[in-house]
């Protein structure tokens, strides 16, 4: 097993990774900013070293000081965790230039499902259903015009290096559609360096499915069921559940069936993540694959019992995996919301500054993922999600009345945070009854 790993993150998915690798008995060096010192994950650490100012294109996006703190504390691999140079192919370049190994999926990998548009090429070739829409990618609005008009208004623009929902338009009438296209190429651009766009079908009120996926170097290939990832703002992930209780059993197992067959199209290895939009007549069309850790994959350990960051560290060092997909099963439901330091009421301003005072939940079935203490700063460089409360439960209405005592538990002063929206939602009648899409929180939220 690897001896020393150096986790090139921040905030709770650092902490997240270093405690996984404790129980697994391997030393780990955090790296951290200038605005991060006194982030917990630099604490926890074996060692900690400061790579940079606090901007993230000089820190955690700085592959050579990443990699000179790499070498310098004799670290064997990097844990990349999400977001960053998760996805950054010149990144497992440099490791493998330094024999230092990349705790993710292959190069390959990486270009071939990160690009949207090569990965929807390479699933329809694989026979995976997707959304109706461009075959390749373009940079010429014109040409991106004439496959919206043979598919049909409306549709959806999306950057094929894209992510986050940054790149992304909706556009429902031809006469928006060059002035669509062209912003959402100008911020891909400045997002992810690569203006290549393509585009799709926009499904009207759909569910978002996700599937789990796990693949080692010696072809096998497992999924641990699905998320529900359908309550979004802005494209942005809010709350998310494990299992989604809208699918039946025989549309889980052709919808993983076909996750699976995605993951073989490319040989895959490595933790990652199939996502699909499920209509409301049960079809499902593959819109992305993640090949890093996800955000929310807690719900899925909650309701699997595996732990998917030793699982990754596993894989990733060459270790062939002991599950089999008869071994998954799932059991209960889990919830999970992110909190983060930002004000609902002002259009959801980052809400950056000092955590005076901080109460967490806890109690049965209540997990918190979170780099925050009384005291803490929360720095205005990063993205604003300070923490994760998890709950699970013995169904979808006991999970939902667990996470709604969570998070009346939790107590946060100095700061704004969207707690009280989370709570909104959980006692929102429709989200209750689950009868929700990815227009939820627009509709019945927002402008309910």
């Amino acid at each position: 097993m690897f001896s020393k790993i150096l986790i090139a993150n921040r905030g709770e998915i650092a902490l997240r990774i270093i405690r996984a690798c404790k129980e697994m008995g391997i030393a780990t060096v955090a790296v951290y900013s200038e605005a991060d010192v006194d982030s917990l994950h630099v604490h926890m650490a074996d060692e900690a070293i400061c790579i940079g100012p606090p901007s993230p294109m000089k820190s955690y996006l700085n592959m050579k000081a990443i990699i000179s703190a790499a070498v310098v504390t004799g670290a064997d691999a990097i844990h990349p965790g999400y977001g960053f140079l998760s996805e950054n192919s010149k990144m497992v370049d440099i490791c493998n230039m330094h024999g230092i190994k990349f705790i993710g999926p292959k190069k390959e990998h990486i270009e071939r499902m990160g690009n949207k548009s090569e990965a929807r090429k390479t699933m329809i070739e694989a026979g995976v259903p997707v959304v109706p829409g461009s075959e390749g990618s373009t940079t010429d609005s014109k040409e991106a015009l004439e496959i919206a008009k043979s598919i049909g208004f409306p549709v959806m623009v999306k950057a094929s290096s894209g992510g986050g929902g940054r790149g992304m338009r909706i556009v429902r009438e031809e006469s928006e559609f060059e002035n669509s296209f062209n912003m959402a190429k100008s911020e891909s651009k400045t997002a992810f360096d690569d203006d290549s766009m393509y585009v799709e079908k926009f499904i009207e009120n759909p569910r978002h499915i996700e599937f789990q996926i796990l693949a080692d170097e010696y072809g096998n290939v497992i999924h641990l069921g699905e998320r529900d990832c359908s309550l979004q703002r802005r494209n942005q992930k809010v709350i998310e559940e494990a299992p989604c209780s809208a699918i039946t059993q025989d549309l889980r197992e052709r919808m993983g069936e076909a996750a699976l067959k995605a993951a073989r199209s490319v040989n895959y290895m490595s933790a990652g993540t199939i996502e699909f939009l499920l209509d409301i007549h049960g079809n499902f069309y593959f819109i992305e694959m993640n090949t890093r850790i996800q955000v929310e994959h807690p719900v899925t350990e909650m309701v699997t019992g595996v732990d998917l960051i030793k699982e990754q560290i596993n894989i990733a060092y060459g270790n062939p995996m002991k599950l089999r997909q008869e071994d998954i099963v799932l059991r209960g439901h889990a919830i999970e919301c992110r909190i983060n330091a930002e004000n609902p009421e002002h259009n959801f301003r980052p809400s950056p500054g000092t955590i005076n005072t901080l109460l967490v939940p806890g109690g049965y079935g209540t997990r918190i993922e979170s780099h925050i203490y009384s005291g803490y700063t929360i720095p205005s460089n990063y993205d604003s999600m300070i923490g994760k409360v998890i709950v699970w439960g013995d169904d979808r209405d006991e999970a939902i009345k667990r996470m709604i005592r969570a998070l009346d538990e939790f107590k946060i002063t100095g700061i704004d945070t969207n707690i009280d929206f989370q709570m909104e939602i959980l006692n929102n009648e429709k989200f209750i009854e689950n009868s929700i899409d990815t227009s939820f929180i627009e509709k019945e939220i927002l402008n309910g």
